[in-house]
């Protein structure tokens, strides 16, 4: 059995040599010998030296391919790259910021022989920033309520997927891609292996509060247009706005009487409808514009430099 391990990554020279020692320990000392791996980074456009170690580290080790993209195409873009150059009969994804322990692959290539089609590592959220938790938590009970498929709290990319599990992601061409919900809307059986949060040992993490806000929007309504999300947010700072400002209008009155009838209420109606409004014309232009990004039919990603190594089973 060949196993492809998919590894995006931007920005992450200083944990590309520790990340490839860490799977070659958990690999070599115990898999079995009927079994072999491949590691295949996608460099997402990286701006500093990910793509010369890389590079490097391909031309050294058979067991090392990368493709390298022309600019920086997100992570979505890096892992549909990923697997479709993966060649193995399983492919786990996973980080290369060392968050992803690489001895937990072990215990899911156990589960796949059990025979599940997916196997997905969750972690805890020890350690984790309180008000990102609460936040996160609080995503994650909203997006279940308006989406077809279910997300779970701690469920992420890092996970092994059967070749099966990749064909089918793969018949998926849709531009706008939100994998977390693609995993749970191909199906197939799955088993849930837990496992601590760990901390980022090198570099800087690349989802700021920005692009986890855009990234929850994403999962909703299934990509960025900033024009068009700027109306959203317009829309939630309208209703904001109106409401700090009823509440000054309602002090006002309790203090000094009612100075104007009835103008407590046309202002009250006029600022909390116009906010909805704003909120509903974002949300159509949002799905105005994934129409518009797929009828152009542009390519996810654009390679600038690869090498893809094939090691024999």
């Amino acid at each position: 059995m060949l196993i492809s391990i998919v590894i995006p990554a931007y920005n992450e020279e200083k944990n590309i040599s520790e990340i490839i020692s860490e799977i070659k320990q958990a690999f070599d000392t115990n898999l079995e010998e009927s079994n072999t791996y491949e590691i295949l980074f996608i460099d997402d456009g990286s701006e500093d030296n990910t793509a010369q170690v890389l590079e490097e580290a391909s031309l050294t080790d058979p067991l090392i391919s990368y493709i390298s993209f022309s600019r920086n195409f997100g992570k979505e873009a890096a892992m549909l790259a990923g697997l479709r150059n993966a060649s193995g009969d399983v492919v786990i994804i996973m980080d290369a910021d060392l968050q992803h322990p690489p001895s937990i692959m072990l215990q899911m290539l156990k589960e796949y022989e059990k025979g599940y089609e997916q196997v997905i590592a969750k972690r805890n959220r020890k350690g984790e920033n309180a008000t990102r938790k609460v936040l996160t938590t609080l995503y994650y009970k909203v997006i279940n309520k308006v989406i077809d498929v279910e997300l779970v709290d701690g469920e992420g990319d890092f996970r092994l997927l059967s070749r099966k599990t990749v064909d089918a992601i793969l018949e998926l061409n849709e531009y706008n891609r939100f994998s977390k919900g693609l995993y749970s809307w191909v199906g197939f059986s799955k088993k849930v292996i837990e496992y601590d949060n760990q901390v980022r040992e090198s570099g800087k993490s690349k989802w700021s509060f920005k692009s986890l806000l855009n990234y929850g929007i994403d999962g909703v309504l299934s990509f960025n247009n900033k024009p068009l999300r700027l109306s959203i947010l317009l829309g939630f700072s309208s209703i904001a706005l109106s409401l700090l400002y009823l509440i000054f209008l309602f002090v006002q009155i309790v203090i000094q009487g009612i100075e104007t009838p009835g103008y407590f209420t046309t202002i009250a109606i006029i600022l909390f409808f116009g906010g909805i409004q704003l909120i509903f014309l974002g949300v159509i232009g949002e799905y105005i514009g994934r129409i518009y990004y797929e009828t152009k039919e542009r390519p996810h990603y654009i390679v600038k430099s690869k090498k893809i190594n094939h090691p024999k089973e």
